[in-house]
């Protein structure tokens, strides 16, 4: 499974962890995905993968 958000995309970005010591390890930053329920045109119901920013974008423009 893709950690991908289907509507805006967000994908996992690297970066380090930095100790006290300023010693750098690579890390994943990952989106905060969340599993959500969408009616289709045709009255189905599908569940996609959104990023937990994009349904509050979402729901300020609804």
């Amino acid at each position: 499974m893709a950690r991908v958000c289907a509507i805006s995309g967000k994908k996992p970005m690297s970066g380090n962890n930095v100790s006290h010591a300023k010693n750098r390890t690579r890390r994943r930053f990952l989106p905060n995905l969340r599993i959500v329920r969408v009616t289709l045109e045709d009255g189905s119901t599908k569940r996609i993968k959104v990023a937990a920013s994009t349904l509050r974008t979402m729901k300020k423009h609804s």
